[in-house]
């Protein structure tokens, strides 16, 4: 065959590591004409040969059989797929045929995933990472409350990569996961084969409830080697936990510092806006008409994680069904009190929420460094409220402001002596708290 051929004339000009990583798994479609047709696992594997190795292998063509021109396409699924099925599937050296993964969420895609201030950054860097991009750097650390899509994200990504780079040897898995797989290694005397998977056949590592680490030195120290190679050697890793780094407790300081040497960031609770936007999109899901009156009213209630959002919806449906009738504001409101208590939780994000709904500002410009008195005032009105009505420190308070705690202390004794000096600030705070124990 001619591409055998090729191949062997390949061995003089490539050393043994190049022609088994690049140049083995490269297949040849039948001929057409006097231009040979070869194919690539993925994008990103022709991409990296068509870069380096292509004129080489052009010149060798023109010259053993005389081709006029060497195309590189990406394999066609099925094509590779019945591929894979004569001869092994088509990766790369050192791929795992089917990556071991947690198992995933069908609905868990980016496609599914609702955008908004208070998750556009872990976004963002999710999909740039997906895509194999380094805009946000090679290592995230996403953290949030359970409920508000750390794992939708995650999983989102491990979809794309699956779908467009599927020779990417992935691991994904929990922090407790990890931890028995690398109990079961110490017992079979095999921690060598355990670092080689992690280490060595790993492009792409993600890993689920950091914060469960707490007091586990070995698992700390274990994954700690792995991330400091990972890292380092540009692959791309994903960690998730419950709380930011540094409000871990009993983790060893290094393991810390190296979790977030890349980027890190928060997944606050949705905003008015985003929740409406989850709300109309799950009830288009299962087929129920709503409208903009029962949007506003079920997001002005379904605070928090979007759990709830889903709950409701789902007794929403039930309900319909029940009765063969379409959703109207009476039953979504005894629905939704029925997960509520009849009141909305007052939380510092719903403060937050109200108060740039009420000065139209937006989260952004209240997280902002700007001292414009249409900013700060609204700013100083949400701490104040955020102090009065919930069990926030100042520090937690000011983080949500990205201040420190004597700002948030300014803020309170200012909207204090405003109030009894000016009647206009007293009866906003009136209408502000009015509206909070609606």
């Amino acid at each position: 065959m001619m591409w055998n051929t090729i191949k062997k004339s390949l061995h003089g000009l490539l050393s043994e590591s190049e022609l088994n990583l690049w140049i083995s798994p490269i297949q040849c479609q039948p001929l057409e004409g006097d231009i040979l047709t070869l194919t690539g696992p993925d994008r990103f594997f022709c991409a990296w040969v068509e870069d380096r190795y292509l004129e080489q292998i052009r010149r060798v063509a023109r010259e053993v059989g005389q081709f006029s021109d060497v195309r590189l396409l990406v394999a066609d699924p099925q094509t590779q797929h019945f591929e894979n099925n004569k001869r092994g599937q088509l990766l790369l050296p050192g791929t795992a045929a089917t990556p071991k993964l947690r198992s995933l969420h069908p609905a868990f895609t980016f496609a599914q995933f609702m955008m908004g201030e208070s998750n556009m950054l872990a976004g963002s860097a999710c999909k740039a990472l997906a895509g194999g991009e380094k805009t946000f750097g090679n290592c995230l650390f996403m953290n949030s409350s359970t409920g508000l899509g750390k794992s939708h994200l995650t999983q989102a990504v491990v979809h794309q990569v699956l779908q467009t780079a599927p020779s990417t040897r992935l691991h994904y898995l929990t922090a407790q996961q990890f931890t028995a797989d690398m109990v079961k290694n110490i017992r079979a005397k095999s921690m060598e084969l355990f670092s080689k998977k992690y280490v060595n056949n790993c492009d792409m590592l993600l890993v689920e409830d950091i914060h469960t680490l707490t007091g586990k030195a070995k698992t700390q120290e274990e994954l700690n080697t792995i991330l400091d190679y990972l890292i380092k050697s540009g692959r791309r890793v994903i960690l998730t936990s419950a709380v930011p780094p540094n409000k871990l407790t009993d983790f060893d300081e290094d393991f810390r510092s190296r979790i977030a040497s890349g980027l890190v960031t928060g997944i606050m609770s949705p905003d008015f806006e985003t929740r409406a936007r989850i709300i109309r999109h799950k009830m288009g899901q299962h087929g129920l008409s709503i409208t903009d009156d029962q949007v506003g009213f079920m997001a002005e209630y379904l605070r928090g994680d979007v759990r709830r959002i889903e709950n409701a919806i789902i007794g929403i449906k039930a309900q319909c069904c029940l009765h063969e009738t379409t959703p109207d504001l009476a039953m979504i409101r005894d629905v939704v009190f029925g997960l509520t208590d009849g009141a909305a939780e007052v939380t510092a994000e719903s403060i937050r929420d109200l108060i740039g709904r009420q000065f139209r500002v937006s989260i952004d410009e209240l997280c902002s460094r700007s001292r414009k008195r249409t900013v700060t005032f609204p700013r100083q009105m949400a701490m104040y409220l955020t102090r009065k009505f919930t069990n926030q420190s100042l520090a937690d308070i000011g983080s949500l402001y990205n201040r420190d705690h004597s700002t948030v202390l300014h803020a309170v004794k200012i909207i204090t002596r405003e109030m009894s000096q000016q009647s206009a600030v007293r009866q906003q705070i009136e209408i502000l708290t009015a509206q909070l124990k609606r």
